[in-house]
């Protein structure tokens, strides 16, 4: 890291501390003031700032009335390019959308609202989430005047629960790229992540009254079909000769082997029935696998988890309640 750059970072790092420190979630519609904008040279910024100074400091010892007019122009260049970066951020309104659920391991996208009520055009405004341990991702929006974007951002989700959106970052460099102006927004989201689906689960579990061929236990043994992908699926129970002869080109998706066995009609996943030796994440995944193969079988399931006991069903409303009651079973 060169010299221009290591100052470039040093005061950028200081004045985040200072005027962007952060305030909290912040709910509703966020407007950017010019309190919150702040403006920094880039590498190339300082670079352009030294060869002014260098263009000044030969004009004067030269005596050239051509060398004095080149850099006040340029200059003026410079301080027109400080109005239109700042200006390009400044006065913009913020606001957080949807956010999709998801398992633990997978991506969560946040959907974020970009408010333009000015009749300038915005242009290569650019976001991404900051916070220790984030990929550093950027998505890019253009706002023409007096309309919205909508710019999705993704960021993994390692533990169940409630996950709150990071904080987001906002930038632009437009139109010269000598100067950076930036802000930080918290938006008021948070997106549920359900426990990981356990991988090779054993058979679904019968209910006692409706045992029909006394084995104990819905097998999984009887291929049945193929059916499409749904999230939670294993990927070993992809078919992938089926997959092969798909093409990606005219919509294809994947799918999965479809396994019958037992003469269930119904089941129940109960957790405290669950072997007493596996830890508590190991039993949600092993509900979480069960919920999203009875729900694949089309076989009603009843639910037992601590104070939450709902009747067998089908449906997305049931399925949601259940992985809702998995993904924030003890958490504070």
């Amino acid at each position: 890291m060169n010299v221009f750059s290591k100052i470039e970072h040093a005061l950028r790092k200081r004045a985040s501390k200072w005027l962007f420190r952060n305030r909290g979630t912040e709910p509703g519609e966020v407007f950017l003031h010019q309190r919150r904008v702040f403006i920094m040279p880039t590498h190339p910024g300082l670079f352009f700032c030294v060869m002014l100074v260098a263009l000044f400091i030969g004009a004067v010892n030269y005596n050239l009335s051509l060398g004095f007019g080149f850099t006040f122009l340029i200059a003026a260049c410079a301080l027109i390019d400080m109005h239109l970066t700042f200006r390009n951020l400044a006065h913009l309104h913020l606001a957080a959308g949807r956010a999709t659920s998801v398992f633990a391991g997978e991506e969560v996208q946040f959907e974020l609202h970009l408010i333009n009520r000015r009749k300038h055009d915005r242009y290569a405004i650019w976001l991404d989430f900051v916070g220790e341990g984030l990929p550093e991702v950027d998505q890019a929006a253009d706002v023409p005047g007096n309309s919205t974007r909508s710019v999705t951002l993704s960021t993994p989700a390692r533990r169940r629960g409630w996950l709150t959106a990071p904080r987001v970052r906002l930038q632009t460099r437009f139109p010269l790229g000598l100067l950076r102006a930036w802000s930080y927004w918290q938006p008021d989201a948070r997106a549920l992540v359900y426990p990981r689906p356990e991988q090779d689960a054993p058979p679904l579990p019968l209910a006692e009254a409706e045992k029909k061929d006394g084995q104990g236990e819905a097998g999984q043994d009887d291929f049945a079909g193929i059916r499409g992908y749904q999230a939670g699926d294993s990927l070993k129970r992809l078919a992938w000769r089926q997959i092969a002869k798909l093409d990606a080109e005219m919509d294809g998706s994947l799918v999965t082997k479809y396994f019958e066995g037992g003469a269930a009609s119904e089941i129940a996943l109960d957790f405290s029935l669950l072997p007493p030796g596996m830890d508590v994440e190991a039993r949600l995944s092993r509900m979480t696998r069960w919920v999203i193969e009875a729900e694949a079988r089309g076989v009603p399931y009843a639910f037992h988890l601590g104070d939450t006991h709902l009747e067998p069903a089908l449906g997305p409303t049931h399925r949601e309640a259940c992985l809702q009651a998995l993904a924030l079973y003890q958490t504070a």
